[in-house]
């Protein structure tokens, strides 16, 4: 098992720490949580706690969204059919959903529209502009995608098609001539938050269309299941604007979520729904959709009107979910073999190739290969007359930038930080991986070889008690930026009972104490190997979350452990 570096955030300042551990009557591990989290006084800890409507940005700071909203009056006044244009992922098949089930209202002709994710790529096609102008259709409504696609919105023009586009990518120099483009991201856009997702985006414009006519944002409360789903699945921070979407979100998913989404949560073990929950259970069958048949199916799901309407199209969403694990474990499993055949373990960077891996699962097969080496990755499959690839990194190094220093033997390329895609010629190949090798030997530094693990506070396991387990789980959602909080424990004793379990004993089940003190037992995914070496030394380091265990009828505190040390 690949050893991991603790890195421990920096302490906060005590003397803040006390008097708002004082002025909340929370313990001082709470307060220093709060404290590094920018929670410093009693106010904005009222705030952080109990997310509301009124923390939500007037919708109008954005920049063109009077001219967006102006534009669809327009069209909604002459009876005119609009396209609503969204990407095949999560956030694009909700943003969608969200925007055909606001307009519906409307009364006028709607036409959901997502492209084929091998036929047309990624964000907005010229075949989606000619169905449009087939249609009679005057007005796209660009969801999720759209921020750099000047060609194509050009060529609508020509056609007498305007857009609107409601992004969150980053733009290039210049944007589109469209209607309107909305995009935080905008240089010139002084609205205060910046990290919205398509469908936060998206919400913001059904928010403005709704106070233009004089109605109270409460009133679109449910659509924010649809909001929240897109948050998880994206994942963007879940700070500011998007901590209350998603606060408020997660209320609607638990107290009223549409059919659709009901449809896909059945499988999740019990409720209160949570954000991991739209992350490991919705947002991969959403996903699936898109990956294995089409993103369409995911919105006529999304938009079902009735339960047994959606219950029968998340069987199907099922289906295609189940096949894309099967070919991801299997693909994945090639891939290791490849690497293991050429022997490649010790490379600097990982690049597969195999001409029949499916196209939509290579991005997660790139991800997984990570988890057994820890290196940025690129895995290859055939796509028409070229091969294409997704890209996925390691925390901290910059895979794009590694990218660019490779630009010649590419096609195209596109993406960020730690995910991309590119395309390129077959007989490029093997120049390509070399290249590849060689950027990622000369910048990638010694530090970004090893997985982390970011931990919040060192705490004792005798501070974990249920009146902090309640304050913790109040701190959620949880998410990037505001993730679950992580503690360690140094020199804790190892009970008798701690012993392998799982089908292949591959994971450990923890019993740990302090002196004089009682046990709390814990789960550590994967750790099964280590379980003859922490009980024959008898005392172990772990980094952990607080975690309840609910078993027959019972309740109690565990760990989810992150990281054990002998």
């Amino acid at each position: 098992m690949t050893e991991k570096s603790w890195q421990f955030k920096p302490e906060p300042d005590p003397e803040m720490t006390q008097n708002l551990a004082r002025a909340l009557q929370v313990p001082q591990a709470a307060a220093r949580l709060l404290v590094q989290r920018g929670v410093e006084s009693f106010e904005a800890a009222k705030q952080y706690f109990r997310p509301d409507w009124t923390q939500l940005h007037d919708p109008f700071l954005m920049k063109d969204m009077d001219r967006a909203v102006a534009r669809i009056q327009e069209e909604v006044a002459r009876g005119n059919p609009i396209m609503v244009f969204g990407d095949y992922d999560v956030d694009g098949t909700t943003s969608v959903s969200l925007m055909m089930a606001y307009l519906k209202r409307y009364g006028v002709p709607l036409t959901p529209y997502i492209p084929d994710r091998y036929q047309e790529g990624y964000g907005i096609s010229k075949q989606g502009i000619d169905v449009a102008k087939q249609q009679g259709i005057a007005l796209i409504i660009a969801l999720d995608c759209g921020i750099k696609a000047n060609d194509q919105v050009a060529y609508a023009k020509t056609l007498g098609i305007d857009f609107i586009i409601c992004d969150h990518h980053l733009p290039g120099d210049t944007w589109p001539e469209a209607a309107a483009v909305l995009d935080p991201k905008r240089p010139d856009c002084a609205y205060p938050y910046k990290e919205l997702c398509g469908c936060g985006v998206g919400f913001k414009l059904i928010q403005a269309l709704h106070q233009s006519g004089g109605d109270q944002g409460e009133e679109l409360a449910p659509f924010l299941d649809l909001v929240v789903t897109a948050i998880a699945a994206d994942i963007v921070p879940i700070t500011g604007e998007n901590r209350t979407l998603a606060y408020l979100g997660l209320k609607q998913v638990n107290e009223d979520p549409r059919p659709g989404l009901a449809a896909l949560l059945s499988s999740a073990k019990a409720k209160p729904y949570r954000i991991r929950d739209l992350v490991f259970v919705a947002a991969p069958r959403i996903n699936a959709a898109g990956r294995i048949k089409h993103g369409a199916h995911a919105v006529e799901l999304l938009l079902a009107g009735s339960a047994a309407e959606a219950e029968a199209m998340a069987e199907a969403i099922e289906r295609y979910n189940l096949e894309r694990r099967s070919l991801d474990q299997e693909i994945t499993q090639q891939a290791l073999d490849q690497i293991i055949n050429r022997g490649e373990q010790e490379a600097i960077a990982t690049v597969v190739y195999d001409p029949s891996w499916h196209k939509g699962v290579v991005g997660i097969v790139a991800s997984r290969l990570i988890e057994t080496y820890y290196r940025p990755t690129v895995v290859f499959t055939k796509s028409g007359d070229h091969l294409a690839a997704s890209v996925r990194s390691v925390k901290g190094f910059d895979v794009y930038q590694a990218l660019e220093a490779c630009s010649e033997f590419m096609l195209q390329f596109g993406g960020h930080k730690y995910a991309a895609g590119l395309t390129l010629d077959p007989s490029q190949f093997e120049n390509f991986k070399q290249a590849f090798n060689q950027e990622v030997a000369r910048t990638l530094t010694p530090e970004q070889k090893v997985p982390q693990v970011a931990i919040d506070l060192p705490l004792p396991l005798s501070e974990i008690t249920p009146k902090l387990f309640r304050i913790l789980s109040q701190m959620a959602p949880f998410g990037p930026e505001n993730a679950r909080p992580v503690f360690a424990a140094h020199q804790v004793h190892v009970a008798p009972y701690t012993k392998a379990v799982g089908a292949d004993l591959s994971h450990l089940r923890l019993v740990v104490h302090e002196p004089n003190e009682p046990t709390i037992s814990g789960i550590a995914f994967g750790y099964g190997a280590m379980t003859e070496a922490v009980k024959k030394k008898g005392r172990c380091d772990v980094a952990y979350v607080i975690d309840e265990n609910h078993w027959q009828g019972q309740t109690s505190l565990q760990l989810m452990v992150k990281d054990v040390r002998v």
